[in-house]
């Protein structure tokens, strides 16, 4: 997932869960991983800016069997990742619409902004509550583009060259869905998918892609990078995956 599955290292498909660590990643848990486990709390937070940093330069995935102040775990499921920043970012809305836009990150900034405030859910069974995330809403720049009637769907591209996700167009345009420019009340860092990521509010956090930087009207649901592998593809917290029996709203 991309981050989510949350963030930092690449996690196998669901029928490679419990398998063996490999002996690197084992080696590398002994050294570090015991010390992210039982490290209070200061210094948990502590290891975030590190985690932060190392998160999208770690193949092993060693990095996310560490814990960090903020309660995430760092994914990626591409080697390395790009940054972007205010000069550089650049995000598109194009495919079936009758005006394809590309906006910088100061544009996305002057649009109004929504915050919500929801439980993170992860596939994988960790779970952040009373999360703050503040964004435009998704809906808002599929109404600027004009979506034609043909369109059915929403697919999603990242700047890690990798990843995908979508949504169907009743779907993305739900009032809890997000291109997400803030969490827990910060611009979004790096290795949380910043510049600028997708939140999906009502779904587990794979779908929340990171490093969002396209957003593509399609005339069908096209299946995103861990639905290839066997996740669902409408993943409805407590509706899904057999990981969570609390009921969405």
């Amino acid at each position: 997932m991309n981050e989510d599955v949350p963030e930092g290292v690449k996690e196998g498909p669901p029928a490679e869960r419990g398998t063996p660590v490999g002996r690197r990643v084992f080696l590398g848990t002994l050294a570090l991983g015991a010390l992210g486990v039982v490290a209070a709390p200061p210094l948990q937070r502590g290891l975030e800016g590190f985690l932060g940093s190392a998160a999208d330069k770690d193949p092993t995935g060693l990095t996310g069997l560490l814990p960090n102040g903020g309660g995430f775990r760092y994914y990626s499921v591409a080697s390395s990742v790009p940054r972007k920043n205010a000069d550089t970012y650049r995000l598109t809305v194009d495919g079936l619409v009758d005006r394809p836009t590309t906006y910088t990150l100061a544009d996305l900034e002057a649009l109004p902004q929504t915050r919500l405030v929801r439980d993170v859910q992860c596939v994988t069974g960790w779970r952040v509550p009373d999360t703050p995330f503040e964004g435009v809403r998704l809906s808002r720049l599929l109404d600027a583009a004009g979506v034609r009637p043909t369109a059915k769907a929403v697919r999603f591209t990242c700047f890690d060259g990798t990843y995908t996700e979508s949504l169907t167009l009743a779907q993305a345009r739900r009032a809890d869905v997000l291109v997400a420019l803030r969490m827990q009340d910060k611009d979004l860092g790096h290795a949380h998918g910043g510049p600028v990521r997708l939140y999906v509010a009502p779904m587990y956090f794979y779908k929340s892609a990171k490093w969002l930087s396209g957003i593509t009207l399609t005339d069908e649901v096209r299946p995103g990078y861990w639905e290839k592998r066997g996740y669902d593809i409408d993943a409805w917290v407590g509706r899904s995956n057999g990981r969570d029996d609390e009921p969405t709203s």
